[in-house]
């Protein structure tokens, strides 16, 4: 795991590029405290650097990487799986390696097969190959997007500057550092739009995609191609390959099973994330079995029992002899210098403090000798465990199932998600044409934050509101999904589809995974993300994903033997950090953040909203009494102060 950086420019580099490149690793050195190193050559207007957190060949596996005939230049944040197997391939046909990094298989790849080495890639990762003789740079991102990407194309299209943070692109002198007024308006209401960034002319690389950068003339060709995606099966396709369930289950386990083994692998020793859900619990399971040995366990254990999962993580730990560290957190913790050191780290907003909670998780991590976790994230996408996916199921897809079991469905998930109404689900149906146009109907999971859109939009500023009045963020998001995708698919694959290249590259392995993990120098893990794995997961029919009123049903099958009888039976239950009405010292740190950021000077100085505006919003907030009311304007507050940090922390500073 690591950090890169770089420029690629159609024209010689400056004198100063040394000094540029330094300062764009300098902004992400807690991706890699252990080695920092370049690769400059000036006259074809290519500087590449890397950052490293030494995980495999502690001590030979510096990058920036070179092939044996020198043609080729490569860095990678990140991890490649089963590269023992593929080296000893790639040596019996004449391939040799100067290290035993697992990065280096992807040099021999490329020099055997081009771009068609991207179907051996397994892990999570983000790299730039440079082909001297071709003079053309590849960025490649991973398949779920675990491992971020980001770049910025001069206005006259001769520079491209790319880098694992946006931080480390708005370093360099040529990018200025502004937010994207759009961009504010879509992060208010939860959700960013596909390849969209907090920032101005700053892009997200899309997972599973990779960008091919010629020079054309006195411009580069910025080519982005497509080699992977979250393909469900058509559902004709579905019917003619239908399994019997016991061969769906032993599929899973056997490919989960094989995925935690290989994420077991490093020169440093492996921990697990453990919380009260299914997916961690299964990978403490089955990483114990594997390693055959006590495990270390990290779980977060909140100050309201509400939302405290970690007396049935604990249940697990003992279960399985493990050497189990409970993070214990207060609103002291939640918010103050840890919620803005997490806002930089995730350079975008987030609706609830589980990120900062995640964020002193791995600080702890690290604290203890570990530097890498197996986590389970990943395994309600593959899997349908999400409320909103069994409500779209139950509406859309039980079409022959009675009314009145549906009906039973819906009302029990309704009454056991009765804490998270306002953030987790819409307490009323909502629809809108662009998502009914591509998936027949508007997924159950943008409908809060469509809810959440309506109490934000009026908070911009009248000069803003003027600027987007046109601007309907809701069907930009549709618009920048591939509808082919959608096309002829069981309403279950569609939500899952839908909600993971939005919810889960966006947030999920944002704030909740990668950013807040590598903030402090830890590499996390998350085995289900797999993609032998998915491509298992996306052929078991809707009924065995969420068979009667049970979520996850396949999952669950497959890895019963090791969970306790309560968490088999438990249904899905949304991780989230207590929000701040909840309780008064959670109100008083908070209200200091507002005191902060959300003063009328600070957001008159965004010039994002309207401080009169946001100012009536908060003293709205203070008194109102509703449960539903306040989960959702707690997630608009967070993103407020968040859009607020982030204008003090990069456009400010």
């Amino acid at each position: 795991m690591c950090g890169i950086a770089g420029i690629f420019s159609v024209q010689g580099l400056a004198d100063e590029v040394s000094d540029h490149l330094e300062a764009q690793l300098k902004t992400i050195v807690h991706r890699g405290p252990d080695g920092n190193r370049c690769h400059i050559e000036r006259e074809k207007g290519l500087a590449m650097g890397h950052v490293r957190l030494s995980i495999n060949d502690l001590e030979g596996g510096q990058q920036p990487l070179h092939s044996q005939d020198k043609r080729y230049v490569f860095t990678n944040n990140g991890e490649f799986y089963d590269f023992k197997y593929l080296r000893s391939n790639l040596m019996a046909e004449g391939e040799r390696f100067s290290t035993k990094s697992d990065s280096e298989i992807a040099l021999g790849l490329y020099r055997k097969m081009g771009v068609e080495f991207t179907r051996h890639l397994r892990g999570e990762f983000a790299f730039a190959l440079y082909d001297r003789t071709e003079d053309e740079l590849l960025l490649l991102r991973d398949r779920f997007g675990v491992r971020p990407l980001f770049y910025w194309v001069s206005p006259d299209g001769k520079t491209l500057i790319y880098g694992s943070e946006v931080k480390a692109i708005l370093a360099h002198p040529a990018v200025p550092a502004r937010l994207d007024r759009r961009a504010a308006l879509h992060q208010m209401m939860q959700t960013i739009a596909p390849g969209m960034s907090a920032f101005e002319g700053v892009h997200s690389l899309a997972p599973g995609h990779f960008l091919r950068i010629r020079k054309r003339g006195v411009k580069l060709d910025v080519n982005s191609i497509r080699y992977w995606d979250f393909d469900f099966p058509e559902d004709e396709e579905r019917k003619s390959s239908l399994l019997d369930p016991k061969e769906y289950i032993e599929q899973v386990r056997h490919e989960l099973v094989r995925s935690i083994v290989l994420r077991l692998e490093a020169d440093v020793p492996v921990g697990c994330y453990l919380s009260g859900g299914i997916d961690s619990c299964s990978i403490l399971g089955l990483a114990t079995g594997a390693m055959q040995s006590p495990t270390k366990a990290y779980t977060i254990a909140f100050d309201d029992d509400a939302y405290d999962e970690s007396p049935i993580a604990k249940e697990m730990a003992e279960s399985m002899n493990a050497d189990q560290e409970l993070i214990r957190l207060q609103a002291e913790d939640l918010y103050g210098e840890n919620y803005i050191k997490t806002v930089w780290h995730a350079e975008r907003t987030f609706y609830n403090t589980l990120g900062v909670a995640k964020n002193l998780m791995s600080k702890r991590v690290w604290e203890s000798g570990y530097r890498c976790v197996v986590t389970g994230e990943g395994a309600d996408e593959l899997f349908a465990g999400y409320p909103a996916f069994k409500r779209d199921m139950f509406l859309h897809g039980l079409k022959g199932e009675a009314p009145e079991v549906r009906a039973e469905y819906q009302a029990a998930l309704e009454r056991t998600n009765q804490l998270f109404k306002g953030a987790i689900l819409a307490e009323n149906q909502r629809s809108h044409p662009s998502w009914d146009q591509i998936c027949g109907f508007t997924p159950s999971w943008i409908q809060p934050w469509m809810d959440t859109l309506d109490l934000a939009r009026p908070l911009l500023s009248d000069d803003l509101q003027d600027e987007l009045k046109e601007y309907d963020p809701i069907a930009e998001i549709a618009d920048r999904l591939d509808a082919s995708m959608l096309e002829g698919r069981h309403p279950l694959d569609r939500a899952q589809y839908t909600w993971s290249k939005c919810q889960l590259e966006g947030q999920i392995l944002n704030w909740g995974g990668d950013r807040v993990d590598m903030a402090n120098s830890m590499e996390s893990r998350p085995a289900f993300l797999d993609h032998h794995l998915a491509e298992i997961a996306v052929k078991i029919p809707p009924n065995l994903r969420i068979h009667g009123n049970v979520e996850k049903y396949v999952l669950r099958e497959a890895v019963r033997g090791v969970l306790p009888e309560v968490l088999y039976k438990r249904e899905k239950f949304a991780f989230m950090a207590p929000p701040a009405h909840t309780d008064e010292n959670k109100r008083r740190k908070v209200g200091e953040l507002i005191g902060d950021f959300l003063n009328a000077g600070m957001v008159a100085d965004a010039g994002i909203c309207s401080p009169e505006r946001v100012t009536q919003f908060l003293d709205e907030y203070k008194v109102d009494q509703d449960p539903t009311s306040l989960v959702r304007k707690d997630t608009l507050l967070n993103h407020l102060l968040c859009l607020h940090i982030l204008h003090h922390k990069f456009v400010q500073a």
